[in-house]
This record gives C-alpha cells, structure tokens and sequence, in this order.
C-alpha cells in the first residue's frame, strides 16, 4: 500500500491498493476512486463500537473499499482547511486525538472513544469528556485543523496548551487541566480560565486553528437573519 498527501491548506491523501487490501472510513468520507475498488458498509466493532463512535464525532456506519483488482486508487479529503497526518499504528503506539479528526485507516487499526480522566479535564480540556483512541495493527489517517506543529516531550516536561488547539497526542502523555493564575490575566489575557496541560513523556501533535475558534471569529461577520413579517 502506498499513499501521498498533496493539496496544501486544502489536502486530500490518495492511496494505491492492490488486489485485498482495504482501508475503511466514515460513512460519506470517500472523494474519489477508481472503477476497480469495492464498497461495503457496516458496523464495524459492533453497535457499541459504532455507538461510541457518533458519541465521538464519527458516524454509525463505516464504509470499507477493498481492491478487486491490482492498481486501484482512493482519495479523501479533509473536511476543512487544515492538514492530514499519517500514523502508524501498533504495540506501543496509540494514540488519542480529538473528536472527528479520523478520515480513514487499514483493517487492523482499532478506532474506539477515549473517556477524559477527571472532571476539570471533561468539562475544560476544550474537547469535552469524549475523544478518539486508535489502537491495533496498521496505518491510520487524521486530519488537522490549520498547520500541523509537532513536539516530542522528554519523561515530566509539560506544555501548556489553549483549548482547543490540541490535535493529537500518544497515549503515554498525561493530558489534564490547570487554571490560570491572576485575577487580570483572566479577565484581561484573552486565553480563558483554564489551560490544557501535556506532560511527557511522548510525541503531541498541536493545530494552528480550531474550527469552534474559526466559527466564533466569523460569526460577527455572517448577515443576521431577518423574520418577514
């Protein structure tokens, strides 16, 4: 299986399939394919794994295409401006992202919800108390909102991060929530009440924008609706 990611601030990852192999996605999430390539939808992990998938983001149903034939390639698109990271998934390399970042994955890899630790990071991590764990064997593909900044964290060093702007981060990084000191950095700062905090050890993969951030920013903008009387 090969792939490329190409399109910029607007990406799309196309990938080569061989006769068996298969990737499979969310309902709806296929761009384009070539003729050779077979569709199935199911409830993949069952009706509680698809459950808990719609609790994240995700839809119900997921959509499997597997190559019928050598040469055949599938393309998906990313939802929003942004970027689209390649993981690779298997013993020792989980990783939990936020709610509807998944595009699409090989067979073996497990996507399942992630329940946030503790009351301060549900309610204030800026992701809710819901997130995304990719678990299993093989190669997985995430989609970013805005620029995509690595970070590898050494074992206690800790980032603080504006809510929201976590994208992804291994399973290994402790992921909780601190408030911010000083009466005026609070309400004058512009950062909120509270910070998400990282600490290593491991790998955090941080956005450059949010889309609940991007929404609030142009909604001043948007005409107001007007009731015809």
């Amino acid at each position: 299986m090969r792939y490329k990611i190409e399109g910029g601030q607007l990406p799309v990852v196309t990938i080569a399939l061989e006769r068996g192999e298969s990737i499979f996605t969310q309902s709806g999430g296929m761009s384009w394919m070539t003729d050779g390539i077979a569709m199935d939808t199911n409830l993949k992990g069952g009706l509680l794994g698809g459950l808990g998938r719609m609790f994240t983001g995700e839809s119900l149903f997921m959509a499997t295409y597997t190559a019928q034939r050598d040469g055949q390639q599938i393309a998906l698109a990313s939802s929003f401006p942004g970027s689209i990271v390649a993981l690779e998934i298997g013993p020792g390399r989980e990783y939990v992202c936020q709610k509807s970042a998944f595009l699409c994955a090989t067979p073996g890899v497990s996507l399942s919800m992630e329940v946030v630790k503790g009351l301060g990071g549900g309610f204030f991590g800026g992701e809710g108390f819901l997130l995304q764990r990719l678990s299993g064997q093989g190669l997985a593909f995430l989609e970013i909102d805005g620029f995509a900044v690595e970070r590898h964290l050494a074992p206690g060093e800790r980032l603080k991060v504006d809510t929201g702007n976590v994208a992804i981060y291994d399973a290994g990084v402790d992921y909780s929530v601190e408030t911010v000191r000083g009466f005026k950095n609070v309400l004058f700062g512009g950062e909120g009440l509270f910070l998400t905090v990282l600490r290593g050890p491991g790998k955090v993969w941080l956005q450059t924008l949010s889309m609940p951030d991007f929404a609030g920013r142009i909604l001043p903008f948007l005409p107001a609706s007007r009731n015809n009387d």
